[in-house]
């Protein structure tokens, strides 16, 4: 029973911030979550948007699913992309991931014949 009153006094005891001693842990972990989390991916959605604003026709995009093509035209949310000749799909403008830029081949190199 003393055991439990001593508990009781020491949990009695107030911190040296007061009542503000659970709010600075908190707006720390705010801040710290705002630099890593929000501010970055905020960035990334603002750059996507000024690219699709960009959109003409000739860009090489690929979309959200891997395909490939030619922007025939813009008309609202609504992308042409042409993969084929005569081949035009509808894309969503928000569905365009970005700008396609082919890798450029290297030459095969001589291939040593293995050693025995």
């Amino acid at each position: 029973m003393l055991a439990l009153l001593a508990q009781a006094s020491d949990s009695s005891q107030q911190s040296p911030f007061g009542a503000f001693g659970l709010l600075v842990p908190a707006a720390l972990f705010f801040v710290i979550f705002y630099f890593i989390v929000m501010r970055p991916q905020a960035k990334t959605q603002n750059q996507h948007k000024a690219f699709t604003d960009k959109l003409s026709k000739g860009d090489e995009v690929v979309t959200a699913g891997g395909v490939i093509g030619k922007v025939d035209r813009v008309t609202g949310a609504v992308v042409f992309v042409e993969v084929a000749n005569n081949v035009k799909l509808r894309v969503l403008k928000a569905q365009i991931q970005g700008s396609y830029k082919a890798a450029e081949e290297k030459p095969a190199a001589a291939v040593e014949p293995a050693k025995k």
